[in-house]
C-alpha cells in the first residue's frame, strides 16, 4: 500500500490496524478480510471499490472520497462518514455493523443498507431521499431534519422518527414499524 496509485489490485488478509494511510487513491480495488481497526485513512480517493470482512472500526476518513464504495460483512463502529468529501460521495453496506457512526449533513439518495445493525447513527440534516433500510436495527438512531422523501423502512426495526421534524414524503413503513412515528405522544398501540 506503499504506492500512490492503486487500480484494480486485491488487498487479503492485510493487517494494518492502528497505522496511517494518507493521500493515496484506489480505483477498482477489493478489500477482503482487512483489519484497519483505529487507523488514519485521511484524504484517500477509493473509487468502485469493495471491502468485504473488514474491520474498519473507528477509522479515521477525514477529507477521503468514497465513490460509489460497496461494504459486505464489515465492521464499521464509530465511523464519521460526516468528514468525508461530499463530492460523489456514495456508499452502500451489506451485513454491517454501523452502530455509533454519522451521515450527518451528508447527501445519500438511494443508499443501500441491507441486514444492518446501526444502533445510535446519527443521521441529522442527512439526505436519504429514496433510500432503502432493509433488516435494519436503527435502535436511537437520531433523525432531526433528515430528508426520507421515498425511504423504504418497511424491513427497518426500532426506529423513532418524529415526522415533524423530517420530510418524509411517499416514504414506506411496515404496520409494525408506525409505532416508532408516534413514539414522543407516549401512546400504546395494540
Amino acid at each position: 500500500m506503499e504506492d500512490l496509485i492503486h487500480i484494480q489490485k486485491t488487498f487479503d488478509k492485510v493487517i494494518w490496524s492502528g497505522k496511517r494511510i494518507n493521500n493515496r487513491e484506489f480505483e477498482d480495488c477489493v478489500f477482503q478480510n482487512c483489519d484497519f481497526s483505529n487507523s488514519n485513512f485521511s484524504n484517500n480517493t477509493f473509487m468502485d471499490c469493495e471491502f468485504i470482512e473488514c474491520n474498519l472500526a473507528m477509522i479515521d476518513l477525514t477529507g477521503t472520497s468514497l465513490k460509489t464504495v460497496n461494504f459486505k460483512d464489515c465492521k464499521l463502529l464509530g465511523i464519521h462518514f460526516s468528514r468525508c468529501t461530499d463530492f460523489l460521495f456514495n456508499v452502500n453496506f451489506q451485513d454491517c455493523v454501523l452502530d455509533y457512526s454519522s451521515f450527518a449533513n451528508k447527501k445519500m439518495p438511494k443508499t443501500q443498507f441491507n441486514t444492518c445493525s446501526m444502533k445510535e447513527v446519527n443521521f441529522v440534516g442527512t439526505n436519504l431521499t429514496n433510500s432503502v433500510f432493509e433488516n435494519c436495527n436503527l435502535d436511537n438512531a437520531v433523525f432531526n431534519d433528515t430528508q426520507l422523501a421515498g425511504v423504504d423502512f418497511t424491513g427497518a426495526y426500532n426506529y423513532k422518527i418524529d415526522p415533524e421534524f423530517n420530510p418524509m414524503k411517499k416514504a414506506k413503513f411496515s404496520s409494525q414499524g408506525i409505532s416508532g412515528l408516534l413514539d414522543k405522544y407516549d401512546i400504546k398501540i395494540q
